[in-house]
């Protein structure tokens, strides 16, 4: 607990893959990095999760936008952002095919996005956060 760590997210392939190094072996972050940042390891007893900073979910969040087929994991991001006060929502709406849309803001970015509401099972629910969560904490 206390210790110090470097994470990074690199893109391979469609997927997004995490490593951490200790301080000792950070050679800094390679080129092809999408995100990475410095944190500490909690204690043992500390209950409260410690997630990625900001700007590396709205980047995941960003990738998760040209990717279709994760549509469902945006959504589960974008609800995660919009509790974590990062987004907020501003309506929902039907696109021009008749799908549900959630207009969420980041005022950080002074952006709106559109994201597609498509509701997970609650199995996939817990799938996607569990993911995120590896990916993000």
């Amino acid at each position: 607990p206390g210790e110090t760590y470097y994470t990074v997210l690199l893109q391979e392939g469609l997927e997004l893959v995490r490593v951490d190094y200790a301080p000792e072996s950070w050679p800094g972050p390679p080129e092809s990095a999408m995100a990475w940042w410095k944190s500490k390891i909690p204690d043992a007893k500390s209950a409260r999760k410690h997630w990625a900073p900001n700007d590396v979910m709205l980047d995941v969040f960003d990738q998760l936008g040209e990717d279709p087929k994760r549509a469902d994991e945006r959504y589960i991001l974008a609800l995660l952002l919009v509790r974590r006060r990062v987004m907020r929502i501003e309506q929902y709406e039907k696109d021009e095919d008749g799908r549900d849309m959630l207009a969420v803001f980041c005022p950080r970015r002074d952006e709106t996005y559109q994201v597609a509401v498509i509701e997970p099972s609650p199995e996939r629910t817990e799938e996607i956060q569990d993911q995120l969560a590896q990916l993000l904490q």
